[in-house]
């Protein structure tokens, strides 16, 4: 369940424009980058990570490394992952020579689409969490592979455009809820930490943006119901939300039976189940389909 409110530490609001220097690298439209400038703003989101029982972190989008140089002093080996030349190059030369990184373990660089690479080549056969000023673009997708490899990611953290965070971290019964509360919080305890300002990036967004935290449940490997049917469920739901399950699921192929036993639930919208309430519903649907 995604907690209702921040974290029991207590976040600094960004109140001093501490900047990182401009290290020649541009943000790039097409790949939606917005360089975080604040240090203040960095520190705290390098914080967000817990490394609870494991030592490996995926970066991406690194940028300029404002943020990165927060994670390294952390006891981590990092990986950062980028898919801009320019942040590579930087990252690869000067940036190490000033944080003065001598161990190839520590720190590396990785030209890549993150969408595209193969997470099972990283930290073989370990654990890692996953930490990032996300672009806005790929934001959600970048949750869903996250979702495919959450036997390996006990831990995700980072910033993204505000309205997406908060519809992640949402409850049922909220506006904002959807088919990402559900999926993302069916395997991890998703929390909203905090807003950050537009004006703390290089180019400023026209949004806000908000920074969330997801730690994946002790029991993620068994959920009550079968994984695939689950997604599927939640999506046609979703897709017609102002609808009943009733009709929103009548594709499912459910019997009779189970639409009369099922009557109460069925004449729910979607947005009025929990994450729960949905697998419960799962379970029962593939126990209908099974008797078929």
């Amino acid at each position: 369940m995604a907690k209702k409110h921040p974290s029991k530490r207590k976040f600094e609001k960004p109140h001093s424009r501490k900047e990182n220097r401009d290290q020649g690298v541009r943000a790039k439209k097409h790949l939606g980058q917005h360089f975080l400038r604040d240090e203040d703003v960095a520190r705290q989101i390098g914080d967000t990570l817990t490394l609870k029982g494991y030592t490996d972190v995926l970066e991406i989008g690194p940028g300029t490394g404002v943020l990165t140089k927060y994670i390294l002093q952390k006891p981590v080996d990092l990986i950062a992952m980028d898919l801009d030349t320019e942040s590579i190059a930087y990252l690869n030369t000067s940036f190490k020579l000033e944080q003065k990184i001598s161990s190839p373990e520590k720190f590396k660089v990785e030209e890549a689409d993150f969408l595209r690479y193969d997470l099972k080549a990283l930290f073989p056969g370990k654990p890692f969490a996953i930490i990032g000023n996300f672009p806005y673009n790929i934001s959600t997708q970048i949750v869903f592979k996250t979702l495919e490899y959450k036997e390996r990611i006990p831990e995700f953290t980072g910033m993204f455009q505000k309205e997406v965070a908060q519809r992640i971290c949402a409850q049922e019964g909220s506006k904002t809820y959807g088919i990402l509360s559900v999926l993302a919080q069916a395997y991890y305890d998703a929390e909203y930490l905090f807003t950050v300002p537009p004006d703390v990036f290089i180019p400023p967004p026209k949004v806000d943006s908000g920074v969330l935290r997801l730690q994946r449940k002790p029991d993620f490997r068994a959920i009550g119901c079968e994984e695939n049917l689950l997604f599927k469920v939640v999506k046609m739901a979703f897709q017609q939300r102002r609808k009943t399950l009733r009709n929103s699921l009548k594709g499912m192929g459910l019997s009779d039976r189970f639409r009369e036993s099922e009557e109460t639930l069925l004449s729910k919208r979607p947005e009025q189940l929990s994450v729960q309430a949905f697998i419960a519903l799962t379970a029962a649907i593939q126990n209908d389909l099974t008797k078929a």
